[in-house]
């Protein structure tokens, strides 16, 4: 096994901090240039061989992560949960499911994971629970006319008999977001029916949040990515939306339960709990916004410090497009002195190997150009592989609570979620000791995290250097603009502060493009020739082969 190249030490060039160093000197805004690496708990490793990721397998496993070189580490959740929806129909949200393990275990993955000097970043999900929430089992059982029921949507039907939906919203995952009791009412759920939305506007609703923010801050946590940001708050009156389009969760709608403006205050509220704890705990929102200019309005200096940037992994693989996203995402987000976020893949999308539909070399270009880019930047699971979506699952094992609806979402987000290969060469590839909750294909020998380590042409060996150069690199990480050059049709090429220029083909063909004197940083492919000079006094003329990001150093 060779050294890594961005092994943690003690100090880092040019006056930055190693990787996730958390002492209090080194904490200042650390969240504008960090890397974050999101585990799939279920997915990333299994420490008690019972085919299911959890808490165990992920402190077993830090040591890949501070290998690799990420500053931070966001864990889906691993709360208390029936699993309706793999974990994000909460039941206690102050417990950890048995599948994971105990609470004792959360405590040991922080503790280890501080210890290698990476931060924890945990799932917080606020829009609604489980139908197993004690409130929520509390508010049906005591029926119409319960107090508990205000914590909810609960209403009457429409029709002579009430036998309508209160309105015409339909569901994220497909179907009406109503469920009718048997005691005549119906209660909103804008997601699966076992996932009731709490209401907002209950002051008790928002107690009870700000106290589980403290319980887990209180543990050590160094922040809360916030699912469905957008939602929680809705219209008065709950009116209808008019036509009968599919909902989604990530889109372009302007929807009355989504991106309403009533939700801000609430990330106000929460920012003064987050301010109150020393080393810079942050809050991130997963939101979705009609605009990019809507979606800064979540991280104005008095809400949260980062939103996913969705504008950004909805972009195809096309010069144009990127340039325009980029330019627009930092305009946005510096007009209110945030940072910009950078995201190819997660758990909820298809794997941008997949996406982006041009293999490894694409999406190994794709990933060189996003962490070029100034702000922040997230990592998922098994994307430092070269892992492609798996597409051929059996309908008879999938999970996604998506796929047993019509027409919610694209129902296949299970191709994401198999568990990761990290040795040997057949199932379950030292995952664990049996089978895998979802099973893993049988070419992926090659994919593993030790047949990777080592080898210089690999997708692993490729993040680790390009995390240790960006760490190094002072044009490289925080930032709020990039100055782009002259390029041909289908290249991107722009220079960073500190002498730093990346050059993009997004062509199925090499270019040549001339640059000022420059040396060869990385490349998302293997090493290649040098310059070819055209005359004496012609700037040298770099070949960038097709689907190829490279990063130079003037």
């Amino acid at each position: 096994m060779t050294q890594q190249p961005n092994a943690p030490s003690d100090t880092a060039p040019y006056g930055r901090p190693g990787p996730g160093d958390t002492s209090t000197a080194a904490a200042t805004e650390w969240w504008r240039d960090a890397v974050i690496y999101q585990i799939y708990p279920r997915s990333f490793a299994d420490g008690n061989g019972d085919g299911m990721g959890d808490l165990p397998g992920i402190r077993g496993r830090l040591a890949h992560l501070r290998d690799l070189g990420v500053d931070a580490v966001w864990l889906s959740p691993f709360y208390a949960s029936p699993q309706a929806d793999a974990g994000y129909d909460v039941a206690d949200y102050r417990a950890t499911d048995p599948l994971f393990g105990t609470l004792a275990d959360a405590e040991a993955v922080l503790r280890e994971a501080h210890d290698q000097g990476l931060r924890i970043i945990i799932d917080i999900v606020p829009n609604h629970c489980s139908d197993q929430h004690a409130w929520f089992r509390r508010a049906v059982a005591e029926g119409p006319g319960s107090v508990l029921r205000e914590r909810f949507h609960f209403r009457k039907g429409r029709g002579d008999n009430g036998e309508l939906p209160p309105n015409d919203w339909e569901s994220v995952f497909g179907g009406p977001a109503w469920t009718r009791l048997p005691d005549g009412e119906w209660y909103l759920h804008l997601f699966a029916p076992e996932q009731p939305d709490f209401n907002w506007d209950h002051p008790a609703v928002q107690d009870e949040f700000r106290s589980i923010l403290r319980f887990w801050l209180d543990l050590g946590v160094d922040g809360f990515r916030v699912d469905v940001a957008h939602g929680m708050v809705k219209a008065p009156g709950l009116p209808d939306i008019g036509h009968g389009e599919q909902a989604r969760l990530i889109g372009s709608q302007i929807l009355p339960f989504f991106d309403q403006d009533g939700v801000h205050a609430v990330y106000r509220s929460w920012r003064t709990i987050l301010d109150e704890y020393p080393g810079e705990r942050i809050g991130v929102a997963e939101a979705w916004a009609p605009t990019l200019e809507r979606l800064a309005r979540y991280v104005r200096p008095d809400e949260l410090h980062q939103g996913f940037n969705f504008h950004y992994l909805s972009t195809d693989w096309d010069a144009d497009a990127l340039r325009a996203a980029v330019d627009a995402s930092l305009s946005a987000l510096g007009a209110v002195g945030a940072p910009a976020t950078w995201v190819l893949s997660n758990h909820d999308v298809v794997r941008h190997r997949t996406r982006l539909g041009g293999g490894l070399d694409r999406a190994r270009a794709a990933t060189l150009l996003m962490l070029a880019l100034p702000g922040s930047a997230y990592l998922y699971q098994g994307e430092e592989l070269g892992l492609p979506e798996v597409t051929e699952l059996p309908d008879e094992v999938r999970q996604d609570p998506s796929f047993f609806r019509d027409s919610g979402q694209d129902g296949l987000r299970d191709g994401c979620r198999v568990p990761l290969p990290w040795s040997g060469t057949e199932p379950p590839y030292g995952f664990g000791a049996g089978d895998t909750w979802l099973p893993q294909p049988d070419d992926w020998a090659t994919l593993t995290v030790q047949a990777q380590t080592g080898d210089p042409h690999s997708t692993l060996e490729l993040y680790r250097s390009a995390l240790a150069v960006r760490r190094a690199h002072p044009g490289l990480g925080a930032g709020d603009a990039v100055e782009w050059l002259p390029a041909p049709e289908g290249v991107l090429a722009f220079r960073r502060p500190g002498g730093l220029i990346c050059t993009v083909n997004t062509t199925a063909e090499a270019v040549h493009l001339p640059l000022p004197p420059v040396r060869q940083l990385l490349s998302s492919r293997a090493p290649f020739a040098g310059p070819t000079p055209t005359g004496p006094s012609a700037a040298p003329v770099r070949e960038i082969p097709a689907d190829t990001t490279i990063w130079w150093a003037e």
